[in-house]
Order: C-alpha cells, then sequence, then structure tokens
C-alpha cells in the first residue's frame, strides 16, 4: 500500500476522531463498553468504532412538575404546580446509574410532593409553602445524589383549593376582619371613657376650668355660622338664683 494512501487514511481518521466540548459540556467516554475517561471542555480526540461518547450538560436545568392533585392532611383535595431547579455535578454517575435522568428528577419530585403534601394541613400549606419547598428540595436531594446530581430549589407555583373551600376561607377571613374591627372600636371606646374620666377629674379640681370649657363651647358653635346662640351661665349665678327662687317660695312668718 503506498504510503500516500496510508497517511491519507490517518488524516481521515484523525479528522474523524476530533471532538469539540463546550465550557457547559463534559463528554462521558466509552471504549469497547467500558467507561473509559470523561473528556471536555474544549478539544479531544475520540476513536471510531472503539469509543462512544454521551455528552452532558452541567448547566442548571429549570424543570416545570406537571399539576399534582393529592389529599391534605385535613382530607381536603388541592392541585400543586412545582418548579424544580437542579444541575449535574457527576457527569459520569448520571449517566451510568440512571438512563433518563431529567425524567428521574421529575418522577421523584412528583412522588415526594405528594408524600409531603399528604403531612401537612392546607392552613400549613398555603401559609408555609417556603418551609414545603425546602423539604421538597432536601428530599429531592437525598434520592438524586447517588446519581450526581443536585437539586438547588424547589418553589411551588400555584396551589388551587376547591370553590367551595375558597367560599368558606372567604367567609373566615371577613369574620376575622369583623371581629378584629369591633375589638378596635371597643378599645377606642374605652381609651377616650378613661380620657373623659381623667379631664372630669381635673376639672373637679379646678372649677376655673370649667368656666373656660364652656366659653370655648360658646365660642365653638359660634364659630359655625349657627343662628342659634346659646348663653352659658357660670355655675355660681345658677347656684345663686336656685337659692334665691328657695327662699321666695318659702311662707312669711306673718302671713
Amino acid at each position: 500500500m503506498p504510503v500516500s494512501i496510508v497517511l491519507v487514511l490517518i488524516v481521515i481518521v484523525l479528522l474523524a476522531s476530533i471532538r469539540i466540548a463546550n465550557q457547559y459540556e463534559r463528554g462521558v467516554v466509552f471504549n469497547l463498553g467500558r467507561y473509559s475517561r470523561t473528556a471536555g471542555p474544549g478539544l479531544y480526540l475520540l476513536w471510531p468504532i472503539i469509543e462512544w461518547q454521551r455528552k452532558v450538560d452541567l448547566r442548571t436545568i429549570t424543570a416545570s412538575v406537571e399539576q399534582q392533585e393529592a389529599i391534605t392532611k385535613d382530607n381536603v383535595p388541592i392541585k400543586v404546580n412545582t418548579v424544580i431547579w437542579y444541575r449535574i455535578l457527576d457527569p459520569v454517575h448520571a449517566v451510568i446509574e440512571v438512563k433518563d435522568i431529567a425524567n428521574a428528577v421529575i418522577q421523584v419530585s412528583l412522588t415526594t410532593l405528594r408524600t409531603l403534601l399528604g403531612q401537612h394541613t392546607l392552613d400549613e400549606i398555603l401559609k408555609a409553602q417556603d418551609t414545603i419547598a425546602d423539604l421538597m428540595q432536601r428530599s429531592i436531594d437525598r434520592v438524586t445524589e447517588p446519581w450526581g446530581v443536585k437539586v438547588e430549589r424547589v418553589q411551588m407555583k400555584n396551589v388551587e383549593i376547591p370553590e367551595t373551600m375558597q367560599r368558606a376561607m372567604a367567609q373566615e377571613a371577613e369574620a376575622l376582619r369583623e371581629k378584629r374591627a369591633r375589638i378596635i372600636k371597643a378599645e377606642a371606646e374605652l381609651e377616650a371613657a378613661e380620657q373623659l374620666r381623667q379631664a372630669a377629674e381635673r376639672i373637679m379640681q379646678n372649677p376655673a376650668a370649667l368656666e373656660l370649657r364652656r366659653m370655648q363651647m360658646i365660642t365653638e358653635v359660634g364659630a359655625e355660622q349657627n343662628t342659634m346662640t346659646i348663653v352659658m351661665m357660670p355655675s355660681e349665678f345658677v347656684e345663686m338664683a336656685r337659692g334665691i327662687g328657695a327662699m321666695a317660695k318659702k311662707p312669711h312668718p306673718d302671713g
């Protein structure tokens, strides 16, 4: 065989062996069915026929978990949508330990979500979504860790409850708002009564303050442009008039 033909074949094989992996990719290379090496990023060779590879993306992947229906601890049927963020830390385990890593993570998320929803009441799910999401993240991460996958975050995107339960919750919220309003009104009336009591005590201690208050009331009435004028007499005059009236009503000794 001419040397030129051999050189051409070598060049063809080399060109066919060239592979390139991006910065966020790794190539898991198998040699005759056995794991050989992890290649990339950049340029590397993959020998034809005896070697093949599976490329793995190491970037964070966002996956929407299909709406899941479950029964809460207090027997309320709800539907929940969830989003998870995960990434592959070990490409070798992600290829060798599980066939379809994306589907495996989704299925684990579904079963974990059903389990956690059944362990909490509706109020807990609505009020502590972040806490439940953290529990879910840790539970999924424990399962996916042998696969070389790290679950970074889980978020409950939407929680749907039956319409009858929505109406009941709305009525409960309205009753609580009315209760708070009545309590606030009662507290305000109690505070006003206490202020009036203190004012009355101070006026009793200083009768001149009562006269000043009467004069202030006359000024306020006049400032409102009323057609009626109220004249308030000092309390001493009123007591004096009562005394004179009482004396006038007494029978004369001579009569």
